[in-house]
């Protein structure tokens, strides 16, 4: 099951007036539009290398513990995990001990290791195991300079062609894109 948003970041990896530098925009009549793209590139930059750019919690739910005893998290980097939990057949929920499990925050995605067998067994057959954690670089300013490039790229090329329909003539994405977001995307096996 795919990963759920629980807290959006705080802040965006480019502030408004890095953004209007970059898209040499002096005036003030555009800002709410600015920080729009802003955020939607920065969603663009995250769907593309798997990633959280700026720090969030994030929640991961599934049905039974894996046989093989990993856990895998995304979205990357995985900073800390806030709680495991397991829910029993009447619903209450049962903290799972941070010692029952070894996180491994290093690789992308992360991934919680445990000895199979020794984690309780959810009492529900859907969505009774949960694990919350917080994922990415950090602060704004802790985010990689290519991935903040790319952000800057995206935005402005979404403001450069607000007004293109996919079909109508829309410019394709920069090509200088894909070589910034590249070492960072996290593949799937």
């Amino acid at each position: 099951m795919p990963a759920t948003l629980l807290t959006a970041p705080a802040e965006e990896p480019l502030t408004l007036a890095e953004a209007k530098a970059f898209l040499r925009l002096d005036h003030d009549d555009d800002d709410t539009l600015v920080a729009a793209l802003i955020a939607s590139a920065r969603l663009h930059v995250e769907a593309l290398t798997r990633r959280a750019l700026v720090t969030q919690t994030w929640r991961v739910t599934r049905d039974a513990w894996p046989a093989n005893g990993r856990l895998a998290l995304l979205p990357a980097p995985v900073r800390n995990i806030v709680s495991v939990t397991v829910a029993a057949a009447g619903g209450a929920v049962q903290a799972v001990p941070a010692e029952s499990f070894d996180a491994d925050f290093a690789a992308a995605p992360a991934v919680l290791a445990f000895a199979p067998g020794s984690l309780p067994a959810p009492g529900m057959r859907k969505a009774g195991i949960a694990v919350t954690f917080e994922a990415g670089y950090g602060a704004a300013a802790d985010v990689p300079a290519p991935l903040r490039q790319a952000v800057r790229l995206i935005a402005a090329h979404y403001y450069e062609n607000r007004g293109a329909l996919p079909g109508n003539g829309a410019a394709p994405l920069p090509g200088s894109l894909a070589p910034l977001v590249a070492p960072y995307r996290v593949l799937a096996l």
